[in-house]
Parts: structure tokens; C-alpha cells; sequence
């Protein structure tokens, strides 16, 4: 699925050379993108260990807006790149200057509902902004189609922000979440409402020329670095309480989860979702719903789960609330849930083993009042058994599969 064509005159625009061409390596990612991806490892850590030391009434919200807001940031920037030709020098200082942003970005993370917020949504803001103006910039007079949704787009991007600043300056945690909330909305509501905006006409047909199996990839490498971040979290935890032989199998099952989150992800249902983007006819209708919206819950699961792990480690015997259960045991269920609705809209088949899984764990939400150790324990027999199942049950229909 590759970049529309143009005139020749539009071709020979000294821009042309900025976008993406079609060729045998335009899917697959390149340095500068996996270098980009660096920044939000740094962007998950701090928001891991912030849940882990406040996991407040308000955590589980505030939780949710953040991931929701570096998520969104990635997805979008990505997007981006996938329409970029990000050998160039231009492209890559644009991406150099992401990175930079995304720093502070993080930075500012663990304060982001404290003396932070303003500093927050300010850089987060003028992030997404940035990107809209410079992929204007990009396209204008190249490609019609792209500089009309871009446009639309940074409208949508400036409104939004407008909720970000003045949730950031309310000076009430209640009316910031509140104001974030709805700048989070409008941004999640733009690409399926085709970032319709009054008095701008939108083309005939006009969509964006994606790859999708650029994005694909894109995604998978991002569940490898939420994945990654689990490990780096788990292991600094362990360090510090690494005291008895209870510690140690904690961290056995921790480290289980891990790498059956990345069988059960990547195993059959991430070479079903590249298929599918790279053989599908409508690339942008399929990247927002295996992309943008489908692997959120995965990502969400999988940092929920390492904030879980943090607990079970550093307070292994102390019986579990709703506040360390909705952790240990609520990532799992993300995650899972989220698989279910990408291995169906990749292969329409449902995986009846992580209905199963989800079940399961419900179960063991309701009945918190375990240890932390033996809820961490069970949580990671589920998902054993859920990948164990799904093995079986792929191996039994396609014998090329196990």
C-alpha cells in the first residue's frame, strides 16, 4: 500500500524526496524510528515505578490518561513516519527533536497531576502539534490528499490542547482529570470521525496511504519494548528485595509472565495481524483497528502487569486489596482482552482459551484477599495455561504452526 501517485511537476518537487517511495524496503522500520523508540522506554520506567510508589484513589484514572496520552503520541508520530522517507536529513531532525521533546516529556511524568501539570500538557501539546505542522509542511503542494487531513487534523490538535493547558493550570486534581479527559476524547474520536471539522471540505476518497506492514512491525516493536520495560522494572525490584526463597520464585514467576506475554502476543497473532495489514485493501481502516485502538489495551496490560510485579515482590505476604489486585491480576486481563480483539479482527477466529483466561482471572479479582505472592503466582499459571491451550488448539488445526 504505497504512496498515491502524483504528477510528474509534483514528483520533481525538491519535498518529493521527504515521503516515503515505494520499494523493497519501504515496510520495514529504520534506525532513526527504533532510536525514537528509546525515549519512550524511558517514558514507561518512569511511569511504572510512579504507580508502584503512588497508587492512590486516583491512580487507576490518572494511570489510564497517561498511558492513553503516551500511547496516542507514539501511534501518531508513527503514522507520521510511515508516510516519511526517514533517511532524510530533515526527516531526522524533526525525529531528533521528537526525541528531545519526549525527554522532557518524561521528565515531567512522575508530576504530571502535581507541580508538573502544566509543564506536562505544554510539551505533550506541542508535540502533537509539531507534528501536524511539519507533516503540512511535508506535503503541502505534494500530496493534495495527505495536506487536507493533516490540516484537519491540527485543528482537532489545537482544540484538544486547549482542554491539555487548562487542565495543566486548573490547579484542582479533579477538574484536571476532568479537562484531560476530554482532551484525550477529542483526540481518540479524530480518525474515526475522519477529523471532520466545519467549513473544511474533505477530499473525494481521501485517505491516507499507508503501509501496513510498516505499522505492523512498528506495533510489534513497541509490544517488545513495553515487554522490555517489564523485565528492567521486575529486575530493579528484585534487587532490592531478593531476601528469601519466597523472593526468588516471585521473581521466577515474574519473569514467566514476561515471556509468556511475548508467546501468546507474538506466537500466532502478530504474524496474523502482518498479514493482515500488508494484504488488506484499506490500510488506514485496518491500522485503526488492529493499531491504534486494538493494541492499546495490550500495552496497557502489559505495564499494569510490571506495576503488579513491583507489588508482589516488595510486599509478597501482605494479603492483596483491590489496589494490588486491579494491578496483578487486572494487566493479565488487558492483555488478554486486548489479543482477543486483534487476533479477531486479524483472523476473525476467536481464541477461546483467553476467554477462558479472562474468566479465570475475574475469578481471582474477586477473591483479592490472597497474598500478593500467591495472587502473582496464579495470575502467571493462567496465562501458562492459556498459551498452553492456545498451542494445542493451533497445533491441532495447522500442524505448521507449533
Amino acid at each position: 500500500m504505497g504512496q498515491n501517485s502524483e504528477t510528474s511537476g509534483a514528483k520533481a518537487h525538491p519535498k518529493w524526496r521527504l515521503i516515503r517511495q515505494d520499494d523493497a524496503e519501504a515496510g520495514k522500520p529504520t534506525f532513526p524510528e527504533l532510536f525514537l523508540d528509546l525515549v519512550f522506554v524511558f517514558a514507561l520506567i518512569q511511569l511504572s515505578h510512579t504507580l508502584a510508589k503512588d497508587f492512590g484513589s486516583t491512580a487507576l484514572v490518572e494511570a489510564a490518561i497517561i498511558i492513553l496520552a503516551l500511547w496516542w503520541l507514539w501511534v501518531q508520530i508513527t503514522w507520521l513516519t510511515n508516510l516519511l522517507n526517514t533517511e532524510a536529513g530533515l526527516v531526522r531532525t524533526f525525529l531528533f527533536s521528537m526525541m528531545f521533546a519526549g525527554v522532557l516529556l518524561a521528565i515531567a511524568l512522575p508530576k504530571a497531576f502535581h507541580d508538573q501539570s502544566f509543564t506536562f500538557a505544554l510539551i505533550y501539546s506541542g508535540m502533537q502539534l509539531l507534528r501536524s505542522l511539519f507533516a503540512l509542511y511535508v506535503f503541502k503542494g505534494v500530496d493534495h490528499e495527505n495536506s487536507l487531513t493533516f490540516s484537519r487534523m491540527a485543528l482537532w490538535l489545537a482544540v484538544s490542547s486547549v482542554f491539555w493547558l487548562i487542565g495543566g493550570l486548573s490547579g484542582s486534581l479533579e477538574w484536571q482529570i476532568i479537562f484531560w479527559l476530554v482532551a484525550i476524547g477529542i483526540e481518540y474520536a479524530g480518525p474515526a470521525l475522519k477529523y471532520y471539522f466545519p467549513g473544511l471540505k474533505t477530499g473525494k476518497d481521501e485517505k491516507l496511504h499507508l503501509s501496513g506492514e510498516h505499522l505492523a512491525e512498528r506495533c510489534a516493536l513497541f509490544v517488545i519494548i513495553c515487554l522490555g520495560e517489564t523485565i528492567l522494572t521486575t529486575g530493579r525490584t528484585a534487587t532490592d528485595h531478593m531476601n528469601s526463597s519466597l523472593s526468588f520464585i516471585v521473581f521466577c514467576s515474574a519473569f514467566a509472565s514476561t515471556i509468556l506475554m511475548w508467546w501468546i502476543y507474538f506466537h500466532h497473532g502478530q504474524e496474523k495481524v502482518s498479514e493482515k495489514a500488508e494484504e488488506t485493501a484499506e490500510p488506514e481502516k485496518i491500522a485503526q483497528t488492529l493499531f491504534n485502538y486494538g493494541h492499546l489495551p495490550i500495552v496497557a496490560g502489559i505495564i499494569l502487569t510490571a506495576v503488579g510485579e513491583d507489588f508482589s515482590l516488595s510486599h509478597s505476604y501482605e494479603h492483596a486489596t483491590w489496589r494490588e489486585a486491579l494491578a496483578i491480576v487486572g494487566g493479565p486481563i488487558l492483555f488478554l482482552a486486548g489479543n482477543i480483539g486483534v487476533k479477531i479482527a486479524a483472523s476473525h477466529v476467536r481464541p477461546v482459551s483467553h476467554f477462558a483466561g479472562i474468566g479465570v482471572l475475574v475469578v481471582l479479582l474477586i477473591l483479592h484477599g490472597l497474598p500478593n505472592y500467591a495472587l502473582q503466582i496464579s495470575a502467571v499459571i493462567v496465562l501458562m495455561l492459556v498459551a498452553i491451550w492456545e498451542y494445542v488448539a493451533l497445533k491441532k488445526h495447522t500442524p505448521d504452526m507449533a
